[in-house]
């Protein structure tokens, strides 16, 4: 029997408009502190984009969510993120900062196997 882990992970959404409270799923961000595993993944669906009413830019959105893309150690501003252990990067990357681009509070569960959840997940809650 294989070790089961616990996980959590939060869904990235984006909000077109907030006055009309409706929101789409773009992403996933898990982690699992025991193999030490934290992975975003995202995708902004055009087609589901033109179905809100919004003056939102897709292609800002998409430069906006590269906040979830691992980050690169060379750069300065990075450093910080990048000494974080697994359980404060996810904690930083599903803080609150923008209207448009949220995630949902976090959930859990237990895996065998984080990237193969991971790899559930997204599909089921973002494609």
């Amino acid at each position: 029997m294989h070790e089961m882990h616990l996980y959590e992970y939060a869904v990235i959404r984006i909000v077109p408009s907030i006055e009309r409270e409706e929101f789409f799923n773009a992403g996933l961000i898990m982690f699992c502190k025991r193999e030490k595993f934290l992975k975003a993944k995202y995708y902004l669906d055009p087609n589901k984009f033109r179905l809100f009413p919004t003056e939102l830019d897709i292609e800002s959105l998409k430069k906006q969510l590269q906040i979830f893309d691992t980050p690169d150690p060379d750069k300065e501003s990075s450093n910080l993120i990048q000494s974080m252990d697994v359980v404060e990067r996810f904690r930083w990357l599903t803080a609150v900062r923008s209207t448009c681009i949220q995630t949902s509070r976090p959930h859990s569960g237990l895996t065998s196997d984080p990237e193969k959840t991971f790899e559930l997940l997204f599909t089921e809650l973002v494609m």
